[in-house]
């Protein structure tokens, strides 16, 4: 039996995950192990406002496993199935990336033809990203030497990605920022793991949920 394309888990997961307080970010199926026993891995991306702790991506995962088989779309199959939250890498392409990042230090890309927020700077800079109004985010430039807060329409934004922090920003920088996002964690604690949590899983048996 064919696996289940990304699109049609997506179909299969967005309302329960959307009904547990989550934003589906993305579905991933890949196919671990060799050819004799290989066995698809399922990997659903989710995020929300609040942060998400092992014990509720665990209770995410068993739920998402019971909705997967009780459709039969994998069949006999085993699969492995990991409910994680995004990684420090992931572009902020939608305005709720842009709220949960407050606070955060991003690499930011303009488009073509847009001006740079400082006269004569780079269309490539790094900034911390303040509030979101509208379609329009209030990045702060300088750094902790010189730290001013400039207005950027999201429209003019190419690419933008969090970056990992070290070290902790200065305050007067934070505060322009309107500090962190709630329920996000503080910047400069070095490398930001995503939680994940992982289940085997097949269509006779429970699920059995294993948190890495």
């Amino acid at each position: 039996m064919p696996m289940p394309t990304e699109e049609r888990v997506s179909q299969l997961i967005a309302g329960l995950i959307e009904r547990r307080g989550f934003d589906l970010e993305g579905v991933e199926i890949s196919t671990v192990g060799k050819q004799t026993d290989a066995q698809a891995r399922v990997t659903v991306t989710v995020d929300s406002d609040a942060s998400a702790d092992l014990d509720t991506l665990a209770t995410l995962s068993s739920d998402l496993s019971e909705e997967l088989d009780s459709v039969g779309d994998f069949g006999e199959t085993a699969y492995l199935l990991e409910v994680t939250t995004p990684g420090v890498d992931r572009p902020l392409t939608a305005e709720r990336h842009w709220r949960r990042a407050r606070g955060r230090k991003v690499r930011v890309e303009l488009r073509s033809g847009a001006q740079p927020p400082d006269p004569g700077g780079s269309s490539r800079f790094e900034a911390r990203v303040g509030a979101l109004e509208g379609d329009t985010v209030a990045l702060v430039l300088g750094g902790k030497q010189r730290p001013h807060r400039v207005p950027v329409a999201l429209a003019d934004i190419e690419r933008a990605v969090v970056q990992v922090e070290f070290n902790p920003p200065g305050a007067l920088e934070l505060e322009l920022a309107g500090g962190v996002a709630p329920g996000r964690p503080e910047p400069g604690r070095g490398v930001d793991e995503p939680a994940t949590t992982t289940s085997d899983t097949t269509t006779d048996a429970p699920t059995e949920g294993i948190v890495e």
